[in-house]
């Protein structure tokens, strides 16, 4: 009985101490702002609600040096207060996911990490690269989220329908449309809408897939429109049959609209000069 109450007090007194370990301020200047409330939030009050979600989605900007910076800073954060139960990450598909893990077995990391991940050129390894060395160097598993090639090859010819009430509402799959057409600035036919939606529902399932799968707390890592509550993962995870939707907190530059149908928690970041793809999509010097 003296033994259970001495652990008993051990580890009151370790939960004490983990909760009270210091926060280094957040590399990025910004604004926190609670969704629900209106109210702003300061980096540590963020860092504590946020490690009481057993899963969390942070959206990102992919081409924002802030975001990636603020998600590394986050998950050290997120560290602190609590053991980490995973990572999982966009960029990552199941066909890497065995190199993956043989780098984490490895007791010194390759010289050549993006090649021996099998890194994709399609994202900017200078962004990820921090995030994805820190995540190698710690106890919790690095988990693909994404689809295969083959898979997005497949789907986009003929994909599987989708369960579930609310990822099949016109209104997500209107909106998702409207988010398809405009990033891919006005050039793509209207006969392959349908397969880039499908294809774009599919990634957002698999990855609702894999977070309710892997090891809590757990952590995705995706750009901001699979994030959002109202149209991407958050959604399938329900009708996937979670009891509840993943926490979310979107990383946003000054100047965009987040609301609380989007997302719990809003990060607004310095707004960054703006870059013309439509006008190199076209060719347009």
């Amino acid at each position: 009985m003296r033994i259970q109450l001495v652990r008993l007090i051990l580890m009151l007194l370790l939960s004490v101490l983990s909760a009270c370990q210091s926060i280094s301020p957040p590399p990025v200047a910004g604004r926190i702002r609670d969704l629900h409330t209106g109210q702003a939030v300061t980096p540590q009050a963020l860092v504590e609600q946020l490690a009481m979600a057993p899963r969390l989605i942070v959206g990102e900007r992919h081409d924002n040096q802030d975001h990636h910076a603020l998600q590394e800073w986050l998950l050290q954060a997120l560290g602190a207060q609590r053991p980490q139960g995973s990572l999982l990450l966009e960029m990552l598909t199941p066909e890497q996911q065995p190199r993956v893990d043989a780098v984490r077995k490895s007791s010194v990391l390759p010289e050549d990490l993006p090649a021996a991940l099998g890194w994709s050129p399609g994202w900017d390894w200078n962004l990820y690269g921090p995030v994805v060395t820190f995540a190698l160097a710690q106890p919790y598993p690095l988990l693909a989220a994404n689809l295969d090639t083959v898979e997005i090859q497949r789907f986009y010819k003929q994909a599987p329908g989708l369960t579930g009430p609310r990822s099949n509402a016109a209104v997500v799959k209107d909106e998702l449309l409207g988010q398809i057409r405009e990033s891919h600035c006005g050039l793509l036919p209207e006969s392959q809408m349908p397969a880039m939606l499908a294809v774009q529902q599919q990634r957002d399932r698999r990855m609702a897939e894999r977070l309710l799968q892997a090891p809590t707390p757990a952590l995705l890592l995706a750009g901001a429109w699979h994030g959002r509550k109202d149209v991407g993962v958050p959604l399938h995870t329900l009708d996937l049959g979670a009891a509840e939707a993943p926490r979310v907190l979107m990383l946003a530059e000054e100047g965009s609209e987040v609301t609380s149908a989007m997302a719990d928690y809003v990060w607004y970041t310095p707004a960054t000069p703006p870059v013309d793809y439509c006008a190199q999509m076209r060719g347009e010097s």
